[in-house]
């Protein structure tokens, strides 16, 4: 078992010299660095560079950045070394950026998701370049015997203006690498930055363009072996036999086998989702073999019995139920209709809304519903193992590679200390691939084997087997007396998860306010979906307060502004979650930037909604035209408190990512079900977004503030739903309570 130190600020870095007289610097993710018996005597520069988290300066001065985080296209690998070097007080034009592999003997966390990469590195990453410049800056005191304090540091170099003496990092880093890391290291100020707040180009930008081998897909290795499963035909069924005789014979074929992915008796993790635990597998040399031998294996299914297992998320437990049946999206519909009628679970109540509701001289009430999504990532699921006795080496494209590791260690018997991941660049993620049932799949299809392999989904494997957006359904009644709203009721559920935030906006605006769900089980996979929840409420919640608006005769951000503006001066309740001067702030920026009061654009066809997740605020105005009977999105302004930006050009393609995948789940996204089987498998049946309807021109503006960074990967997203919904409406003249909205727009 790993010795485990106390976490100080003395363990917050350790630095050794390498071969060649360099100077490595690693560093906790959290500040709070779990050290390694290796940190203290690295043998070879070659040792390093495979550990992630840590600053390498050779003597060449050739400065590297690893970048603790997986990559799947939020770019974290150009912003969170950007916050190193930026302390660090080097060129970042010459700085090397190479990805970290997971490592848990020094990191505690290495997450892409939640919109936390840049919250979360946002201290420790600082401070670790600035303590490796203060080492630095040190080495060149003592060797020119001057004071530190005369001394600065500036384009990896540290220069003595008096004297007109310099000297670069890489002279220095042997010596330096020697000294004490010391304690009370200084980061600089919001405001104060050379490299943070400027544009900067995606450092992979040319290895994407130029097709090199970076995502999991590409990886090849001697001797390695095609792997493709076979699963149920339907939810709700389970593998009964399998006859693969015919499979068999066919060339390059070297096995068909049964796996079974999660043993009796595993308590699953938070992301530890898997969608049909018994699978057939079949093994060949080439995918084409493969994919062709996998058409000859017949196989049997049987229902499912209901089922019940332990569920162990982030501390605390709970007992899922994997109920029976094959369901349909049709019976899911009456399902939650049915439940709409019938008394929730109260999650907030604020003042007497039954006595509002009671006395209101009129109501507006509107439900809304969305389907399944699937995650239609660019890249399939796919991911190499290799298992022996020596060590199970597994390249994956994995969000969350620490929540996998007990999972590993139990379905596959093997000890931490064998476990060796490289995380390879996704192909998109959006919490598809924070969960890592593929990663069991494929390391025990290695070890039946006894051979390494690359498991493959093709995309109907990927569409078929999970994980999906839950299906929701909301109710907003409003009481209105004299153009007044007196109470909010807010009811809804989904299958199986409710996507109620029941301390945000409104919540905290309305002195009479009641939040109540419910929830249906299922036995179809469910997981995250960029911005969980979020993603179909404030799509119904900012549809509601539009139309609620327009039923009391005011502008609709003019209103959602006067609601914040109560909820600051006079909030009801006290667990609101949300900060109204920012979200005031979004709103009044994109009023200004879309010209929204102009005289021009009081009749346009456009519609605007604000959200606030993950931290920060977002808010779009859309501007559509219809062209025979289809809307054409003409123009999207955006406007974004996430505090500080890092990387505004970055930042600029999240959001630009945001508004064309938000539009285009919003039309035509949508994944039905009929006797548990998915009834689209592929592009040629579930509709995309195309280039073409794609908005024409995407305006950006983020709120400058010196707050620290917040969040991104996610904000921009829910908003954009209802800012189209909106938008349809003034287009069209009809409300749109339904996703995808395609379908109730040509039933016009």
């Amino acid at each position: 078992m790993e010795k485990l130190h106390n976490n100080s600020r003395r363990s917050f870095l350790k630095v050794s010299s390498i071969t060649g007289g360099g100077m490595m610097i690693g560093f906790s993710w959290l500040a709070n660095l779990i050290p390694n018996e290796a940190f203290a005597s690295a043998e070879s520069a070659k040792e390093w560079i495979e550990l992630t988290g840590f600053i390498k300066i050779t003597p060449d001065n050739q400065i590297t950045i690893f970048c603790p985080n997986p990559e799947f296209g939020q770019n974290v690998m150009t912003s969170l070394p950007m916050l190193i070097a930026e302390e660090l007080e080097v060129d970042w034009s010459k700085v090397k950026v190479e990805a970290g592999d997971y490592d848990t003997p020094r990191f505690k966390r290495q997450f892409t998701g939640g919109s936390q990469s840049v919250r979360m590195g946002w201290q420790p990453l600082r401070k670790a370049g600035a303590t490796a410049k203060l080492m630095l800056m040190q080495a060149a005191a003592n060797e020119w015997n001057l004071p530190i304090a005369e001394l600065s540091a500036a384009n990896g170099m540290v220069h003595h203006k008096s004297s007109n003496k310099s000297i670069s990092y890489g002279a220095l880093a042997a010596a330096a690498s020697k000294l004490s890391t010391p304690e009370n290291v200084i980061i600089k100020k919001n405001g104060e930055f050379s490299i943070l707040g400027n544009p900067q180009k995606n450092v992979e930008g040319a290895k994407i363009v130029s097709g090199k081998s970076l995502f999991t897909m590409d990886y090849k290795q001697e001797g390695m072996l095609i792997a493709m499963a076979i699963h149920p035909s339907a939810f709700g069924l389970k593998l009964k036999s399998f006859d693969a005789s015919e499979a068999l014979k066919m060339p390059g074929i070297k096995d068909v086998f049964e796996i079974k992915v999660y043993k009796d008796g595993y308590e699953r993790g938070g992301f530890d989702t898997r969608t049909f635990n018994n699978l057939v597998v079949v093994v060949g040399n080439t995918t084409w073999e493969v994919m062709n031998a996998r058409k000859k294996v017949i196989t049997q299914w049987e229902p499912i019995q209901e089922t019940k297992e332990m569920v162990n998320a982030w501390g605390s437990k709970k007992e899922e139920i994997i109920p029976a049946g094959l369901e349909s999206t049709d019976a899911h519909m009456k399902q939650m209709y049915d439940l709409q009628k019938k008394p929730g679970k109260i999650l907030r109540k604020d003042g007497n809304p039954e006595t509002a509701f009671a006395n209101a001289q009129k109501t507006l009430e509107r439900t809304y519903s969305a389907p399944f999504l699937p995650h239609n990532t660019m890249e399939p699921i796919s991911c190499f193992a290799h298992i022996t006795d020596e060590k199970a080496l597994f390249v994956a494209p994995i969000q969350i590679p620490d929540m996998m590791k007990q999972n590993i260690m139990f379905n596959l018997d093997l000890s931490a200390d064998k476990i060796d991941i490289k995380l390879a660049r996704m192909g998109g993620g959006f919490g598809r691939r924070a969960y890592g049932h593929y990663i069991i799949e494929a390391g025990l299809i290695s070890k039946k084997m006894k051979a390494p392999i690359k498991l493959i989904y093709t995309r109907e494997d990927d569409m078929t087997n999970g994980v999906y957006r839950p299906s929701y359904m909301v109710t907003y009644k409003a009481a209105i007396d004299n153009n007044n709203v007196t109470a909010i009721h807010i009811k809804g559920g989904g299958i199986p998860e409710s996507a109620i935030h029941q301390n945000r906006f409104p919540a905290g605006a309305f002195e009479n306010y009641v939040a109540e769900s419910w929830d249906i089980k299922s036995n179809i996979t469910i997981g995250a979906f960029r911005a969980p929840g979020s993603n179909f409420i404030a799509a119904a919640e900012q549809s509601f307060l539009d139309e609620l608006a327009e039923t009391i005769g005011k502008d609709p951000i003019d209103y959602r502004i006067e609601l914040l503006k109560k909820a600051k001066s006079n909030p009801v309740g006290k667990n609101n979650e949300y900060d109204a001067d920012r979200y005031i702030g979004v709103l009044e920026l994109v009023k200004q930037k879309s010209n929204w009061s102009t005289a021009n654009n009081k009749n346009a066809k456009r519609g605007v909604a604000a959200y606030f997740c993950h931290n920060s605020y977002a808010a779009h105005v859309v501007d559509i035209t219809m062209k025979n009977g289809q809307p054409v999105v003409e123009n999207v302004v955006s406007a974004l408190d996430c505090g500080l930006v890092v990387n505004p050009e970055g930042a600029k393609n999240m959001v630009e990512g945001a508004v064309v995948d938000g539009i285009g789940n919003a039309l035509y996204g949508g994944l039905r079900f009929e006797n548990g089987v998915p009834m689209q498998k592929n592009f040629n049946q579930y509709r995309m977004i195309r280039h073409k309807e794609s908005p024409k021109k995407i305006d950006i503006h983020f709120v400058q503030n010196n707050v620290d960074p917040t969040g991104l990967g996610e904000p921009p997203f829910p908003p954009i739903f209802g800012a189209l919904a909106n938008a349809l409406y003034k287009a069209t003249g009809k409300r749109f309570y339904n996703q995808p909205f395609i379908n109730d727009l040509n039933k016009s």
